[in-house]
């Protein structure tokens, strides 16, 4: 370990949500690292206007909302602003990523997840996405074929991600 990382507290971005499923594994993943590192610092990056944004400040944690959302089945009228909400997660997850400068970036699962995680790979930063389901949303099994390492809760996930980079 260099002797400027010693000094300097770890920061972690950890960026998903939507539901609960992603929302308390991810906290769980802060309280357990802050157990470990107390001076850690974390970001959390969310969705704006969906359940995170209450949970993870009830929880004691920072979190930035992006103008992220998913893919509306049976509605093209509501898909329409879609790429230019996509193009703003972006930009400003790559702005938070470049402000936070962490030394690792954590995908749970969720929209969010995705320009955050994307954001932190072009900005040389270490990503890494922890599935807790035995079966995987759309945004992990995009991201785990670009992450660093997936971090998951069943065996037989293989069949998912590519295995050398899956860790139970």
């Amino acid at each position: 370990m260099s002797n400027a990382r010693a000094q300097q507290s770890l920061k972690v971005m950890i960026s998903g949500g939507g539901t609960g499923g992603h929302i308390f594994p991810a906290i769980a993943i802060a309280n357990a690292v802050r157990e470990r590192e107390h001076a850690a610092e974390f970001l959390f990056v969310g969705a704006e206007g969906k359940m995170e944004m209450e949970k993870v400040p009830a929880a004691g944690y920072a979190i930035e909302g992006l103008p992220i959302r998913g893919f509306q089945r049976g509605s093209i009228m509501k898909n329409i602003g879609l790429p230019w909400r996509l193009l703003r997660s972006m930009l400003k997850a790559r702005r938070l990523v470049r402000e936070f400068r962490p030394h690792v970036a954590v995908g749970v699962g969720g929209y969010a997840s995705g320009p955050l995680l994307a954001a932190a790979q072009r900005m040389h930063v270490p990503t890494l996405i922890q599935e807790q389901n035995s079966f995987p949303g759309k945004t992990n099994v995009y991201l785990g074929k670009r992450v660093d390492r997936v971090c998951v809760a069943y065996t037989g996930m293989e069949r998912f991600f590519p295995k050398e980079k899956v860790l139970f």
